[in-house]
């Protein structure tokens, strides 16, 4: 669609980089607002966790990609050394994950609070993320003959003039309703800390499982009849159910906590 917005000299702005940047910036923005509000932690905290998240997600999204494309690196190894090029959207999610766990701990900060806090922000930053897949033509949807498919002429990853299914649109929507799912519910503050957050691994992982079967960029690897993506969702998935079902059982209500939802 419009995989380059403009160039100024050698520097070229790039849809997919530029909405990342954005979603990224607005989910901070927004976090460190309700951190003021709430007083959950110290100001300028989610800002230093958004840059350490941002380092481990994308470390973890590129070496899962690697792993997903292992035979084509054994025959050319000169793959390792494109790092502008392929991600997979749950190493980002899982490194970040664990590296937000690891500064919440040096920070002294309530993990579970915090995530509970920032599951709708990653959602947002993920909703405004896709729409860059969208532009780029990444992450494309399967060929249909249905009157909203979308030919794409100038990616790099979309196959030409074929029309494809919106797939990035949806995932973009599913996103959003994500997002505002997740607000309502950590604004009410009525669940145990720990489950807004969880909450979020479950939606996220049954929507990405469904939605796999309407891509079309299958190249990504596969486990069985089942895409990398939908093979993992299957974990996060009970992952997220446990997470809940303990934090239901045992983890005080979040009210409990220093600060008030307003």
């Amino acid at each position: 669609m419009l995989p380059e917005l403009f160039s100024i000299g050698p520097f070229t702005v790039y849809s997919y980089g530029l909405m990342t940047a954005i979603g990224i910036i607005a989910a901070v923005w927004i976090g460190e607002y309700q951190i003021k509000k709430t007083r959950l932690a110290e100001e300028g905290f989610l800002f230093g966790l958004g840059i350490a998240c941002v380092i481990g997600g994308y470390a973890s999204s590129k070496l899962l990609f690697w792993i997903t494309i292992l035979p084509e690196i054994i025959e050319n190894p000169a793959k390792l050394l494109d790092f502008g090029n392929g991600f997979v959207v749950y190493g980002g999610l899982i490194g970040g994950v664990l590296t937000a766990y690891v500064y919440c701990r040096i920070k002294k900060v309530d993990f579970f609070q915090m995530f509970d806090l920032a599951a709708p922000l990653v959602a947002l930053a993920q909703c405004v993320g896709r729409i860059g897949c969208f532009l780029a033509g990444c992450c494309y949807g399967q060929p249909t003959g249905c009157a909203f498919g979308v030919a794409f002429h100038d990616s790099l990853y979309a196959p030409s003039g074929v029309k494809l299914f919106p797939v990035q649109l949806l995932s973009s929507g599913l996103n959003l309703a994500n997002c505002l799912f997740l607000y309502l519910v950590w604004k009410k503050g009525k669940l145990k800390k720990g489950c807004v957050g969880a909450f979020y691994i479950i939606n996220y992982s049954i929507g990405r499982f469904f939605l796999e079967y309407l891509r079309g960029d299958l190249a990504r690897g596969a486990v069985g009849v089942l895409s990398t993506s939908q093979f993992i969702s299957i974990f996060t998935l009970g992952i997220g159910i446990v997470m809940l079902a303990v934090c239901l059982k045992s983890v005080r209500p979040s009210a409990d906590t220093k600060g008030e939802r307003k």
